[in-house]
């Protein structure tokens, strides 16, 4: 019913309140024709979000295409964490890896305006949603930069890095399930496992976060024993692992500097 009434309101151009105030309006042909043809493409499995060209994350409405990944609601844990490392009164250097549509940046950027976010994202094609989506929020306090991982930021020394990066098993039977399919695969898909990217952004965020900043990855429902060994074997300590709503394993933080790593779970 909730993604019927999506393509309907997309239909008409309203939103989903419209459809419940006016519930007597009947459809012309033509937007009979064109409602039928949007139900037609989600039957063959395309993502709702990528028929309508939205997504809400964060209570912001993001522009999405085959480009980007579709925002989902469990990553809004890597935000609600990331805030708690970001004061309010003082402007701090904040870096959004493999920034996609611009969800997570525009999130925080949102949340922290005195803060400056920089979101970096390899694929040219994802970074012009990224920046029509920072306009379309009038969010100034975001700077993109197309490049892979770190590379275009080692002039900045960072208080709190933020990635949810490709961590799905090349093998993954979940790679043809549900929207995945219609995703693109390099935002998805990483070697050794699922962790070579997220070893490489642990590994080189040493040399670009400040005196015990922070750094925080989501992660697959059965990496985090190992994301949070890769902490503890380059030098991270304060290690939080977090779960989600639905109490699956998604985010590992934590702090670097030179100390004893510990290692807790809440």
């Amino acid at each position: 019913m909730f993604e019927s009434e999506l393509l309907l309101a997309h239909t008409l151009e309203k939103n989903r309140t419209y459809l419940h105030t006016w519930p007597e309006r009947e459809l012309s042909e033509a937007q009979l024709t064109r409602f039928n043809r949007l139900v037609e493409r989600r039957i063959q499995g395309e993502p709702s979000a990528y028929i309508t060209g939205e997504r809400e994350f964060w209570s912001l409405s993001l522009e999405v295409t085959p480009d980007t990944l579709i925002p989902r609601p469990e990553t809004e844990l890597l935000v609600e964490l990331a805030l708690e490392q970001i004061p309010t009164d003082r402007r701090c250097n904040i870096a959004d890896l493999g920034t996609g549509s611009g969800a997570i940046a525009l999130a925080l950027a949102t949340e922290r305006p005195r803060s400056h976010i920089h979101a970096v994202d390899f694929s040219a094609d994802a970074l012009a949603v990224a920046e029509r989506n920072r306009s379309r929020h009038t969010l100034n306090n975001v700077t993109l930069h197309c490049g892979s991982w770190l590379a275009p930021l080692t002039e900045q020394r960072l208080q709190v890095i933020v990635s949810n990066p490709p961590y799905i098993r090349e093998d993954d039977r979940h790679l043809n399930e549900g929207d995945l399919p219609f995703e693109p695969r390099s935002a998805l898909v990483a070697m050794d496992s699922g962790l070579h990217d997220i070893r490489t952004i642990i590994d080189h965020s040493r040399a670009q976060l400040t005196d015990d900043g922070w750094l925080l990855i989501e992660h697959g429902y059965d990496q985090s024993n190992d994301v949070s060994q890769l902490f503890e074997q380059h030098g991270y300590h304060n290690i939080t692992a977090h779960h989600d709503l639905s109490g699956q394993p998604r985010v590992v933080a934590g702090q670097y500097r030179a100390a004893s790593p510990r290692h807790k779970i809440r």
